[in-house]
């Protein structure tokens, strides 16, 4: 039986595809042929990345009537390509060079890959990459520089610890943080040259000095000058970093600001603080109508479960993929944070870690976080409601485990019919 589909058979009139590199850019122009209806005219030429070559570009692209541009998204030579010409009002589509490979056994040149990406695309048949609004993208810079910042700081961190290791200082089996404020004490006193182990334990503050024994011992080691220039320069670093993180976080908040009610929507989700929503809100954006489901937000960012099939067999293991590794970062940071409260999201976790392990169990809490994420952003009334730690067994759904019985038992040839109830 034939069924419809939701495909639309509309072939662009008027397109471009551009074949983009660090230098040239290569445009592929197609539009119908007035004099001959039914023919295609077409187009091929080179343009410089530099701004004027662009400009010139848009130009011919106005003058030629194309309503669509689609780009391959290479590195980010894609980004100044596409910004502007999204501003001079052109329908800029960025597609997954994946999708748009080059068929096998042909000769492949810049020439002809714009080419077949122009035929591709005149006839519908890829799918536009997800590329946020200019807000979002100023935003999404700035959150995802401040991770780069963060790494920065630890790869710097762990540097002083084995700097230390080295020294044969072993600050670190005492203290769990060496750069709290006892810490960076005993470690600025180290680069100020004191050597003495009574004297740098005496540094410890509050509950710390009841490790004074196990400070001297830790302290008694071979800390030379050359350690002190090294460690001077580390923690100058570190400092420097942190500084740094501190102005992107001031950055941050200003430009969310006017984003203010959906990070407060997203903090009340278990496990998720401020700083994880205003990641959330920069590569997921605002506008869900991108996503019509949350199905279809999980399947983007690679929460879902592949499907390989081939002559009736899957194949595979159902593998999630590899999707937007920041978003992926906050996902699990706040799952594995919601499995540790009396929470909906950390008895899902349990319960899921239980049978199959606690990496399945922090993809499928993390799927749940998205899935949540998606209805509060899609209703700015929402809120974030918790149904509880106990949710599972008070909505233990009989009636579905008598259907699956009764389905296993026609499977075996029974007939079952229910009784209605009295």
């Amino acid at each position: 039986m034939l069924e419809q589909t939701q495909d639309n058979e509309e072939i662009i009139a008027r397109v471009a595809a551009l074949d983009i590199g660090k230098a040239e850019v290569m445009c592929c122009v197609r539009v119908p042929d007035e004099a001959r209806p039914g023919k295609r005219l077409q187009e091929v030429r080179p343009y410089s990345t530099m701004t004027r070559s662009l400009l010139v570009l848009a130009d011919r692209l106005a003058g030629l009537g194309v309503t669509r541009v689609v780009m391959e998204s290479t590195s980010d030579y894609w980004k100044p390509v596409f910004y502007l010409l999204e501003a001079h009002g052109f329908e800029t589509w960025l597609v997954n060079a994946r999708d748009v490979k080059h068929l096998p056994g042909r000769p492949k040149t810049d020439r002809l890959d714009a080419v077949w990406l122009c035929k591709v695309a005149e006839r519908q048949m890829i799918r536009p990459s997800f590329v946020p609004p200019s807000p979002i993208r100023r935003l999404r810079d700035l959150t995802r520089y401040r991770r780069d910042l963060v790494e920065v700081c630890t790869a710097e961190k762990q540097r002083v610890e084995k700097l230390l290791e080295d020294a044969q200082i072993k600050l670190s089996v005492v203290v769990s943080d060496i750069f709290g404020v006892s810490g960076r004490a005993m470690l600025a006193a180290l680069v100020a040259g004191q050597r003495d182990p009574k004297v740098l334990a005496q540094l410890a503050r509050t509950s710390m000095r009841r490790k004074i024994g196990r400070l001297e011992e830790a302290f008694t080691g071979f800390f030379t000058d050359h350690h002190a220039f090294l460690l001077s320069t580390m923690l100058a670093r570190v400092d420097a970093g942190i500084a740094d993180v501190a102005r992107v976080d001031a950055a941050i908040e200003e430009l969310i600001a006017p984003f203010a009610t959906a990070v407060d929507q997203l903090d009340e989700i278990t496990g998720v603080g401020r700083t994880a929503a205003q990641v959330a809100i920069a590569e997921i954006g605002l506008d869900m109508a991108r996503f019509p489901t949350p199905g279809h937000l999980c399947s983007w960012a690679k929460f879902a479960p592949g499907v390989s099939e081939s002559a009736g067999k899957k194949k595979g293991k159902a593998a999630t993929g590899h999707g937007n590794p920041y978003l992926a970062r906050i996902l699990g940071e706040a799952a594995v944070s919601a499995s540790r409260t009396n929470t909906f999201l950390g008895e899902r976790y349990r319960r899921i870690a239980r049978r199959s392990g606690a990496k399945k169990a922090i993809v499928a809490v993390g799927r749940s976080i998205l899935v949540i994420m998606w209805h509060l952003l899609s209703d700015p009334n929402a809120r974030f409601r918790d149904l509880g730690a106990d949710y599972f067994v008070q909505h233990t759904n009989t009636q579905r485990k008598v259907r699956n019985h009764i389905s296993q038992l026609a499977a075996l040839g029974y007939r079952v019919t229910l009784e209605p109830a009295a």
